[in-house]
């Protein structure tokens, strides 16, 4: 294994400069500084982890918390590109990230908090869960530094897709085509979920639209079987919605199946809308109207505000970050207009 000693002999300098020109301590020079760090890559130095840690009490590794009740995982669509884009921007700073285990049957029973502070995470990201778990506020009023996806705390850093702007971009589409008889199948309860129904409904009173309570039924998210069910349900009414929105772009396959297997025809019998954008429900026929969520962005500002909290903790500001999303018009909304 290569020692500070082997660099200090080939860059000739002494032991406690190559130590100070690896921390980057300001009283080396760039030159020095850049010929050790060459001379150490060249001999294939890797710093002790644990020890750096003890120096600098940072162990340069983030902790993820991500509990998905629907059992998906990191098949998620939507949370999987916003972990990929989070890993990405996370690695490129120097960190390592790790998952905190949210199996609430876990051997160890140790609290989210616990096992952040057992592995020593330098912060920790969390997405995808119950926030009013009592064990999900523990961490939070921690002193640990958390940034949260989809989920504002007052005291802490969150980022936020503006499910509200999208969710009235996508229902002001949908009305200028011409539809008036508008159902809306939403997810379970959550901040996510009241954002869009608010919007929704907020939408349609702007546009001096009524729909009937029965038009607006509630159903899991990624649920392809209670989309079919509840959109049977739907299509079963004296009459009928025109369009069906549903929770999310896999959720809508649920529908879609429900539809046909009716002999109906998408969109020209019945128009569907979906939400978030995932790659297949773009490559179907005909192509998922929906509004496409920028992943990359969402994860990459978590990790950038992540990191900067950790760094300098006094200096970054506790902040809501909204990313906006884009509708794609798609195929599956017919363009009644010129019938009504």
């Amino acid at each position: 294994m290569v020692s500070l000693k082997d660099i200090s002999k080939a860059c000739g300098v002494s032991v406690a400069t190559v130590s100070k020109a690896l921390n980057d301590h300001s009283d080396i020079s760039k030159e020095t500084k850049e010929n050790v760090r060459q001379v150490a890559e060249k001999l294939g130095y890797h710093p002790n982890a644990a020890a750096q840690a003890l120096k600098t009490n940072k162990t340069n590794n983030i902790g993820v918390l991500f509990v998905d009740e629907a059992n998906s995982g990191l098949t998620h669509d939507y949370f999987s590109h916003v972990l990929d884009s989070f890993k990405k921007r996370a690695e490129r700073s120097g960190f390592d990230i790790t998952f905190i285990n949210g199996d609430k049957t876990r051997a160890n029973n140790m609290s989210y908090l616990s096992h952040a502070i057992y592995r020593g995470f330098d912060g920790v990201m969390i997405a995808c869960v119950d926030f009013t778990d009592p064990q999900v506020e523990e961490l939070i009023k921690s002193n640990i530094p958390v940034v949260t996806i989809d989920y504002m705390f007052s005291n802490r850093i969150s980022i936020v897709s503006d499910n509200v702007s999208g969710m009235r971009e996508l229902v002001s589409y949908i009305y200028k085509r011409g539809h008036r008889k508008i159902a809306y199948i939403h997810g379970l309860e959550s901040a996510v979920t009241q954002g869009r129904l608010s919007s929704f409904y907020k939408t349609l009173q702007d546009f001096k639209v009524t729909i009937p309570d029965e038009y607006v039924v509630a159903s899991p998210y990624r649920d392809t079987d209670s989309a079919f069910a509840m959109t049977n349900k739907l299509l079963d009414l004296k009459d009928p919605p025109t369009c069906i929105l549903y929770p999310d772009d896999f959720a809508a396959f649920g529908g879609l199946n429900a539809i046909r297997q009716r002999g109906l025809r998408i969109p020209e019998d019945v128009s569907v809308a979906g939400y978030d954008g995932i790659d297949i429900s773009r490559r179907i026929s005909p192509r998922l109207t929906t509004v496409v969520q920028d992943t990359e962005e969402i994860g990459s500002l978590a990790a950038t505000k992540l990191i900067d909290l950790i760094n300098n903790p006094k200096g970054t500001l506790i902040e809501h970050i909204t990313v906006e999303g884009e509708l794609d018009e798609g195929e599956s909304i017919l363009n009644i207009a010129n019938k009504n």
